[in-house]
């Protein structure tokens, strides 16, 4: 067979499928997931998510930036995917003390082990810039305003105390961290946050 008559039969190969911004974002990000899931934060860099997505370099720039610009978006990600976990279980509560400290409780914690063990390393790679930090104390800013929000109505003075949200934070990370590394189970993490918030607004009365 002559090299004309190869050419001729081997298939023209197919255009490639340019995405819009908007799935282009959801790929890159769904990548980076993959990558931190699977080597760990110190293999994702922007060249590295660039190869895996099969983009170039420019691409990825385009959208985040920097790493730690990166880094930011994958939290937020994470964080918007928190609250609007919390806020659908809250609409379907029981409106009482223990109705809302459950859904507080068990959001967190499912929330966490649903992003696999890969969050806790992006959360610890926030702390490696003053930028970083920043994006993370907005968005826990934001969470200790709706949990305030939500369980102020059953504390006597009205409100619950800055200090005692940045306990029951604390909690909340520390346990549910620790249900996503196999130390305890998930249901171990949420009763024992839903007490710490049970303590909480006590001493608020």
């Amino acid at each position: 067979m002559s090299s004309t008559e190869t050419r001729k039969q081997t298939p023209a190969p197919r255009p490639r499928r340019r995405l819009t911004r908007d799935r282009r974002h959801r790929q890159l990000l769904d990548v980076a997931w993959a990558v931190v899931r699977e080597e760990g934060t110190e293999a994702l860099t922007l060249g590295r998510l660039a190869e895996q997505a099969g983009v170039a370099k420019p691409v990825v720039y385009d959208h985040f930036g920097t790493r730690p610009g990166l880094f930011a978006a994958l939290y937020r990600e994470f964080d918007a995917r928190q609250t609007a976990l919390m806020e659908t279980a809250l609409r379907a509560s029981e409106p009482t003390l223990t109705g809302r400290a459950a859904v507080i409780a068990s959001s967190y914690v499912d929330c966490v082990l649903a992003q696999g063990r890969e969050i806790p390393g992006v959360i610890a790679a926030l702390a490696s810039s003053p930028e970083l930090e920043k994006v993370k104390r907005e968005c826990e800013a934001v969470f200790m305003e709706q949990c305030r929000i939500v369980l102020a109505p059953f504390a006597a003075a009205g409100t619950i105390a800055p200090a005692g949200l940045r306990a029951m934070l604390g909690a909340a990370e520390a346990l549910s961290y620790a249900a996503a590394a196999g130390e305890i189970t998930a249901r171990q993490a949420q009763d024992e946050l839903f007490e710490i918030i049970l303590a909480m607004v006590a001493r608020s009365r």
